[in-house]
Order: structure tokens, then sequence, then C-alpha cells
């Protein structure tokens, strides 16, 4: 069974033809769906499977229901060791999907912490990653850690500092680092 990750930022709501041909193109291959429950691109990826009644959807969840499960598809909850509800206890979900996941699919805003942890977690697995960067509306086709440092050269000085601190992106891509200006 092929799986796809499909995830972003909460900031990416609505869908362009070109995140729909990618989701079409998913329906059609007949692809097992992994989506998360949180607003945003979960919640709009969730519609608009909802909308075609596609069924091989499971929405992850780290809370004790799903915050959104628009299809009322199967889902796993996944339980993550802080009862704290931040970053850290919606990551967990995050990570079983990009560990059990063939590929991931992002939706990203160029400055979301939890995408780019996302697309990290799923390059750390040696796994392909289509990412959709809403500003410039484009789809980029990831295979390696290297491949994200084009899209972190346009992002902001603060939104870098951000994912340092969050996501400890330096070492995950310390080779780079100097690039990046994060040392």
């Amino acid at each position: 069974m092929n799986t796809v990750f499909i995830g972003g930022s909460r900031d990416v709501t609505r869908f362009n033809e070109v995140v729909r041909i990618r989701l079409q193109a998913i329906l059609d291959a007949g692809l097992w769906v992994f989506v998360g429950d949180a607003n945003g691109a979960d919640k709009a990826a969730q519609r608009w499977f909802a909308v075609r009644a596609y069924s091989k959807i499971t929405v992850f969840h780290s809370s004790e229901e799903p915050r959104n499960n628009l299809g009322r598809w199967q889902t796993r909850r996944i339980v993550p060791k802080s009862k704290k509800k931040d970053f850290f206890f919606h990551a967990a979900k995050d990570l079983a999907m990009a560990e059990q996941a063939d590929y991931g699919f992002m939706l990203w805003d160029g400055v979301s912490k939890g995408t780019l942890n996302n697309i990290l977690n799923l390059l750390e697995r040696r796994k392909k990653v289509v990412v959709y960067l809403s500003p410039a509306q484009e789809c980029i086709t990831l295979r390696q850690i290297d491949d994200v440092i084009p899209l972190l050269s346009n992002c902001p000085k603060e939104a870098l500092e951000e994912f340092e601190a969050k996501i400890d992106l330096g070492s995950r891509i310390l080779p780079h680092q100097a690039k990046l200006n994060l040392v």
C-alpha cells in the first residue's frame, strides 16, 4: 500500500489549481492518505477529499479526539510524551505520519515551523517530499536534506531563528549552516 502524508501551514486554507491537480493525482492513484487534524492545510485537505467521498484516509491526532475529521474517516491517536498542548504535543502525530508514510506532500507558507519540521522528518527518513510553496505558487520536489537550502534562503532571519529554536534546524542541516547565517 502506497501512502502519502499530506500536511501544511495553518495559513494555507484554500487550494489553487496547482494543489488541486496534485490532490487529484493522489486520488487517481488510489494512494492511502495520512492527514492531521489541525485547522489550515489539514482541514482544507480533509474538505477536498470529503467532497469527493474518498475513503482511503487516516486522520492522525494527539488529543483524545481529533479536532477535525470532516469525512468521518478512521483515526489514529498518537499519545505524546508531554500533556502540555504545545508545538511538541502536536508534532508527535506528525512524526508518526512521517515515519509511516512513503511520500510527503507539504503545503508550506515559507514560515511555518511545523511544516518545515515535517519536511525535514520525511527527508531524514529518505522519503521524497513535494512541497507546494504558497508564496511562489509552485511545487518543488525534495529528495534529500540539501534540497531544503534553496527554500530556506528566502526566509526572513526571524523565521530562521525561530526554526533553530523550535526544531533545531542548524544541527539537522549542519553542513549548510553557514549558508543560512545560523552560526
